[in-house]
């Protein structure tokens, strides 16, 4: 049993505290996302209903693009919580606890590190889309702010994909602690 000083104690500790900040910031992104999912169909449904009048909606595609995109980031983190994520288990099921602990550490990292890398970069690119005023094809409107979501959803991932990795490093650690 891990005591109030032992470095298990703190890091089960830390996985608790981060797995809540990741439920707080991913289930609040979802419900935004599920706003913007009901705007877009809202949208939709609206051009459709103006084009039947013969009117149109400039710019309907681009719209719908970006509440699609922001729709579909900003629930990543979500799924992956609920690790409804599409998962390949047909080697690693036939693993021994350890061997599978270590695989789900390795692919855990490889998942943070590449979640962490591409908030970056899109967070990145966001920011030289607002520096240098670029605008969208059709209305001529800024794009960085759907760019920023999307980074934000990305973060989201990164955040709940860090919790999944500690705690494949606290499974592995509980291996090894138990073989010595």
């Amino acid at each position: 049993m891990a005591q109030a000083g032992d470095p298990g104690a703190r890091a089960g500790g830390l996985i608790a505290v981060l797995d809540k900040a990741s439920a707080v910031v991913n289930d609040g992104l979802a419900w935004v996302a599920a706003l913007i999912l009901g705007g877009m169909m809202l949208f939709s449904v609206g051009d459709m209903v103006m084009r039947a009048f013969g009117k149109t909606v400039a710019g309907s595609y681009e719209v719908i693009g970006w509440m699609s995109a922001a729709a579909m980031a900003l629930a990543l983190g979500t799924v992956q919580r609920h690790k409804g994520h599409v998962a390949m288990e047909l080697v690693v099921v036939r693993l021994g606890r350890r061997s599978r602990a270590v695989v789900e550490a390795v692919m855990a990292l490889i998942s943070f590190l590449l979640f962490a890398m591409v908030t970056f970069y899109v967070a990145r690119y966001g920011r030289v889309l607002h520096e240098t005023g670029s605008l969208s094809e059709t209305l001529r409107v800024i794009v960085y702010p759907w760019v920023y979501v999307v980074a934000l959803g990305g973060f989201g991932l990164a955040l709940a994909t860090l919790v999944d990795l500690l705690r494949a490093l606290s499974r592995l650690m509980a291996h090894a602690a138990r073989e010595s």
